[in-house]
């Protein structure tokens, strides 16, 4: 007997096949490409020392990426909830260094690359530091430095803080958190060393359950999009406009996840892909463009370096794509300085930062290059002025002063410019 025609409508609730229907829009269309064409990529193994995580579908493949202004682009499986795992490192990082400053949290933990395998027993000689937060034995010792009068409230310090990150309330896989429990003998000797080596001031067992239970937390891609957009928008968080981190923080986070966040392939990864990026062996990975956006896939086969396969394919194309390196240079905007006609007025506009402040200071120094005089800086057009380019602007305005230049400072933003 033939078998009957699928109904049309029986999968209606399931939204449209991001692989067949058209994108509405170029960042949409990218990552249906993406996602139509490396779906069938058939490499890698599932992570099964959990082996909760073993169960996993092979198959399964999302897409994600949420940019500054909080707007959200999806394809594939990007809603299908997995565990953190490793891809919570940089967000419990990023909750030690608010809470104890980097200067205490590098006495615990390095920020050098390993070169070596995430779960492996490595530790700094003379210090028995961890080489970096993003190696498990990292993450245990930045795990350790949470404050918290009992377990409990250690993890719910963590969980509202991932929370945060992702923009709504998450959730812990309980089945994952006993599976990993049940096999995570590996981490508990790390924690002893470390201990033993001075190098973790509180209990192995009690910090290692903390960890579990903080990778078994579970999400989306589409969450770990925003959570990534956080870091790469100063610790803002992009669709609810909550400070999660203050911006040395998310800096310092993404500093480390470039350089250690993709284990003894980092190296590579940087070359090739350019962006801070962190994986877990559940399948996910996120990377972050700062100032531009956070991208999330999720993907559970792994390489040998325990990264998602998919994921890294992914996202190696999208850099490529859209120029996406950190050490490419970057378009240039308007022009900074405005003609002003007048040779002791020097005009701006747009928004300054340390590269446009430096051409305003060059123009200035120019016009006050002959006899001490009048000097116009005419700010009107100027939309912000960030805290870099406000101090050298003041620090100028000084030195003119002093050199017996009369400077009128017109329409700065938000508050004068000046001293005094």
């Amino acid at each position: 007997m033939a078998a009957a025609d699928p109904d049309p409508a029986a999968d209606s609730d399931r939204g449209p096949d991001p692989a067949a229907d058209p994108a509405p829009d170029a960042v949409t269309a990218a990552l249906a490409d993406l996602y139509r064409r490396l779906r069938t990529l058939d490499e890698g193994e599932v992570a099964a020392y959990i082996p909760e995580l073993a169960r996993a579908d092979r198959a399964g493949f999302g897409l994600a990426l949420v940019s500054m202004d909080g707007h959200r682009y999806e394809a594939g499986e990007a809603s299908e909830p997995f565990t953190l795992q490793s891809v919570s490192k940089p967000f419990v990082y990023a909750l030690a260094l608010a809470e104890l400053g980097l200067d205490e949290v590098s006495r615990w933990v390095g920020a050098e690359p390993s070169g070596e395998a995430f779960n492996a027993i490595s530790l700094e000689e003379g210090t028995g530091r961890p080489s970096n937060a993003m190696v498990n034995a990292g993450a245990i010792a930045a795990t350790a430095l949470l404050p918290g009068a009992t377990p409990a409230e250690r993890f719910e310090r963590v969980l509202a803080r991932l929370s945060a990150f992702a923009g709504r309330r998450l959730d812990v896989d309980e089945a994952v958190y006993a599976s990993e429990a049940a096999t995570g003998d590996r981490n508990r000797a790390l924690a002893y060393l470390m201990r033993g080596a001075g190098s973790l001031a509180c209990d192995p067992l009690a910090v290692t359950d903390l960890y579990f239970r903080q990778c078994a937390v579970r999400a989306t891609a589409a969450d770990l999009a925003v959570m990534a957009a956080t870091l790469g928008n100063g610790g803002v968080n992009p669709v609810t406009g909550e400070r999660v981190v203050d911006e040395p923080v998310a800096v310092q986070v993404l500093s480390v996840m470039a350089t250690c966040g993709m284990y003894d392939a980092s190296g590579e990864w940087l070359l090739r892909v350019g962006l801070p990026a962190k994986s877990g062996v559940s399948g996910g990975l996120i990377a972050v463009s700062p100032a531009r956006f956070g991208v999330a896939c999720w993907s559970p086969p792994l390489d040998a370096t325990g990264n998602p396969v998919r994921g890294a394919a992914a996202l190696r194309e999208l850099s490529e794509r859209f120029g996406l390196h950190l050490m490419r240079r970057p378009a240039r905007g308007a022009p900074t300085l405005l003609a002003a006609g007048q040779d002791a007025v020097v005009a701006a506009q747009g928004a300054l930062d340390f590269t446009a402040a430096e051409r305003v200071l060059f123009a200035l120094a120019r016009r006050a290059a002959g006899p001490a005089g009048p000097l116009l800086l005419d700010l009107s057009r100027v939309t912000a002025i960030d805290p870099v380019a406000e101090a050298m602007l003041r620090s100028a305005l000084g030195r003119l002063s002093a050199a017996g230049h009369r400077v009128t400072v017109t329409g700065a933003p938000g508050r004068p410019v000046r001293d005094g």
